[in-house]
């Protein structure tokens, strides 16, 4: 994870893109306080057609038909208005674009978010201000193998996991590091995760949480009948794979719950350090320790903190 500051060009005319959820009215009302504050500063925002369609927005606001690298040229940042699946959707043109995605949480955990809903109007007035910084996130690249043959290709921000297709039946699967063999186990399958995932689907599995600015990758199993079956956290270098056991019913991959593929038996995937990072804009230089604690809603009362003589 790195940190640089945006770039400043006097003069040069300012758009943002504003990506939200508006099957709730609550997110309508959002993004229409986004819109405004925004346009009342002199920056343009470009909205894509159907979610402006749902609420009522200033002539000036620019409108694209669809989402993709096109459609973001030009802009300064990606704003997402959301919870964790409208984030990770975002993620997917900040990452084919290059323009940061700033998140603002309006879900329930939402650590890929950087404010909340009550913080909005902060939210303005920092990127009028140009008041944040952007961070890069480890992504994960991820390829599908039948008999040798590369039949898929993919990647990751959170994670990559390898899953039953039917829940009547275990996946029966082999996994393998660095082209060396594991374990192998009956179960509900394995979480290939990045450090920025720690604290999603491989947390909810039983993965350690690690901070996002450890380069790391993740490999967590899910409710696995073995006797040993832990997570395991390797080199950002190491390859991580699953095999599909030739004999076990079918599986299926996803890549962060979003984007799917069928796995037959005798399938390989594979998991590396992706080639592309997501930038993240930061208003917040507070520890991830206390975003944890903020989140999760830890207890921390009697904490008094490193005793001084």
């Amino acid at each position: 994870m790195s940190s640089v500051l945006p770039e400043k060009s006097e003069g040069q005319e300012r758009t943002v893109f504003l990506l939200t959820h508006t099957g709730r009215d609550s997110a309508v009302r959002s993004a229409e306080r986004v819109v405004h504050g925004l346009m009342r500063a002199g920056i343009g925002v470009r909205l894509l057609e159907d979610e402006a369609a749902d609420m009522p927005l200033p002539e000036r606001v620019e409108l694209v038909g669809e989402i993709g690298p096109g459609s973001v040229q030009g802009c300064e940042l990606i704003i997402v208005l959301g919870g964790d699946g409208t984030l990770l959707r975002g993620a997917e043109f900040a990452r084919a674009s290059g323009v940061p995605m700033l998140g603002v949480n309006l879900g329930r955990v939402g650590f890929l978010a950087e404010a909340e809903r009550d913080d909005l109007d902060k939210v303005v007035d920092r990127v009028v201000t140009k008041e944040y910084e952007v961070e890069e996130r480890m992504t994960l690249d991820v390829l599908v193998r039948v008999d040798g043959h590369i039949v898929h290709t993919d990647w990751a921000l959170n994670e990559a996991s390898v899953e039953k297709a039917s829940r009547e039946r275990l996946l029966e699967v082999v996994t393998e590091v660095d082209g060396r063999p594991v374990t192998g186990f009956g179960g509900d399958g394995v979480v290939c995760a990045t450090p920025t995932g720690s604290t999603a689907y491989a947390f909810s599995a039983g993965g350690p949480v690690v901070w996002p600015e450890v380069e790391a990758l993740l490999m967590v199993p899910i409710s696995a009948h073995a006797l040993f079956a832990k997570p395991l956290v390797t080199s950002p270098r190491s390859v991580l794979a699953v095999e599909v056991h030739p004999h076990s019913q079918h599986g299926v991959l996803w890549c962060d719950g979003r984007r799917t593929v069928e796995l037959v038996p005798g399938a390989r995937v594979e998991v590396r350090r992706g080639a592309v990072p997501v930038r993240l804009a930061r208003l917040h230089h507070a520890s991830f320790t206390d975003r944890l604690v903020a989140k999760f809603a830890l207890p921390v009362a009697g904490w008094r903190g490193a005793l001084r003589g």
